[in-house]
């Protein structure tokens, strides 16, 4: 079960999360498990609770697309059948910078993106 109120959300944020939990359910996921990802997803994409005083307030309108953005990107490369671990293209040059410097890539911060994705497939 998902946790805490949901009433500072919008009934747009409710219905999508509803519309997500079924496709969950169809999915063969347990209600609880459904439901707990369905709002996790509606969290991700829009920053919580959007009604005054809800948590979606804390994070700008900018920083709320971005998040929709990259979500929908992944999933978008999801369903072309592309790992995750292996999209590095789909990735943000921030995205692939923060990987690049997990890795101890030396001269990540003046790489472009192409650079970044050769050095990232040459250091796995």
């Amino acid at each position: 079960m998902s946790r805490g109120s949901k009433d500072k959300y919008t009934d747009k944020q409710k219905r999508k999360a509803e519309h997500i939990e079924d496709s969950y359910r169809e999915a063969g996921l347990p209600e609880h498990e459904a439901e707990a990802r369905a709002w996790a997803t509606v969290n991700k994409q829009s920053g919580g609770g959007n009604r005054s005083g809800g948590s979606g307030q804390q994070k700008s309108a900018k920083a709320k697309q971005q998040s929709r953005e990259g979500s929908a990107r992944r999933a978008a490369a999801s369903r072309r059948g592309v790992p995750r671990k292996q999209s590095l293209q789909e990735e943000t040059v921030a995205e692939l910078r923060r990987m690049a410097r997990a890795k101890a890539i030396p001269g990540r911060s003046s790489m472009r993106k192409a650079e970044l994705v050769k050095a990232l497939q040459k250091a796995a």
